[in-house]
């Protein structure tokens, strides 16, 4: 089956509800049905970040495979990356249902899962189980329980385990639905977790949530900086609410999707400028077309992930944004992707 086929099964999805539309999706991933794409078939979208090769710049972003049990599928896909989680110390249900709604007049989803995974350990045997190599770059997004959590231990904890199985590792400390996760984002208290890290043997990043004061933003990437972090992906979910259409508008809970791809957008450029090439940056948030996937690189990111547009789009969706990136290369002459990083921030 062809990605373009599977995309063709979507609307059949949609009459589901929307964290069962997600359970299918993942079962015919796992089972083979959603075909799969190149992800080398442009020269000019390769690039090197992080000393990590990837074949193109679109990865996945963490929340759609929690529990990493189609990661080699949603590679097949034509992914340059994939990251799978967030995963927490301990197993945990998250939020009672319903918590995922689509917003389709709004191009947009509402989610308040909070961490529901099945834990380290089997997250750790899948990536085990893994054939090797893989076609595409592979990170780990952490996290902590809601209850029973020692950031300053746990962090650590997870980044030891999960580095030796892959590429890099996310330290999620900005999701909105658990509670007080978001003060991690706090200077000190951010420090006190980078500092207790072990010895990093694959990049570290950290990904901040869009609702962070801009005042408050220069600090934080100071101490990423400061504690060698490689990275920062911005961003995660918003609790703002802007004009929306749809019914499920006031449901509580992070707001991903068309909505907020130009505060994440502005704020990614304001992390661009601040860190003077010393952090990548990471772009996510609303990314539906190849155009806007630009716009982020351009605003400073040097890799930039799909979520909420991948749930809309589909399978089909990722060859047709990596068409439409060497095709929007060719026409400005950008001999490479990483030419084009920052150019408008």
């Amino acid at each position: 089956m062809t990605p373009t086929i599977a995309s063709a099964l979507m609307p059949a999805l949609r009459l589901l509800d929307a964290e069962a539309a997600h359970g299918v999706a993942l079962a015919g991933l796992r089972a083979g049905l959603a075909g799969r794409a190149a992800p080398d078939a442009h020269a000019a979208l390769a690039c090197t970040v992080m000393g990590l090769r990837f074949a193109n710049p679109l990865g996945l972003a963490a929340g759609f495979d929690k529990d990493a049990v189609a990661v080699a599928p949603l590679l097949r896909l034509g992914f340059g990356f994939v990251e799978a989680g967030t995963v927490t110390p301990r197993p945990q249900a998250g939020n009672p249902r319903p918590r995922l709604f689509r917003l389709e007049e709004d191009r947009a989803v509402i989610n308040r899962m909070g961490f529901n995974n099945g834990g380290l350990d089997s997250y750790l045997a899948r990536l085990r189980d893994l054939a090797r190599p893989l076609s595409g770059v592979l990170g780990a997004n952490i996290g902590v329980n809601k209850d029973g959590a020692d950031p300053v231990r746990d962090y650590p904890e997870l980044y030891a385990a999960v580095a030796p199985l892959v590429d890099y590792v996310t330290i999620n400390i900005s999701s909105p639905n658990t509670p007080g996760l978001r003060d991690l984002q706090g200077e000190e208290r951010l420090a006190a977790i980078l500092s207790a890290l072990p010895e990093q043997r694959v990049p570290v990043l950290v990904k901040i949530a869009p609702d962070l004061d801009e005042a408050a933003l220069p600090g934080i990437l100071d101490v990423c900086i400061a504690h060698r972090v490689a990275g920062v992906i911005i961003s995660n979910t918003t609790l703002a609410r802007p004009a929306l259409a749809s019914r499920h508008a006031g449901e509580a809970g992070g707001l991903s999707g068309a909505p907020l791809f130009d505060r994440s957008t502005a704020m990614l450029a304001r992390a661009y400028r601040h860190a003077a090439g010393r952090l990548v940056v990471i772009g996510v948030g609303g990314i539906a077309t190849a155009e806007q996937a630009l716009a982020k690189i351009r605003a400073g990111a040097s890799l930039v992930q799909l979520y909420t547009g991948f749930a809309y789009g589909g399978p089909a969706l990722v060859p047709r944004l990596l068409d439409g990136l060497a095709a929007l290369c060719a026409r400005e002459n950008i001999a490479s992707i990483s030419d084009a990083v920052g150019t408008a921030a």
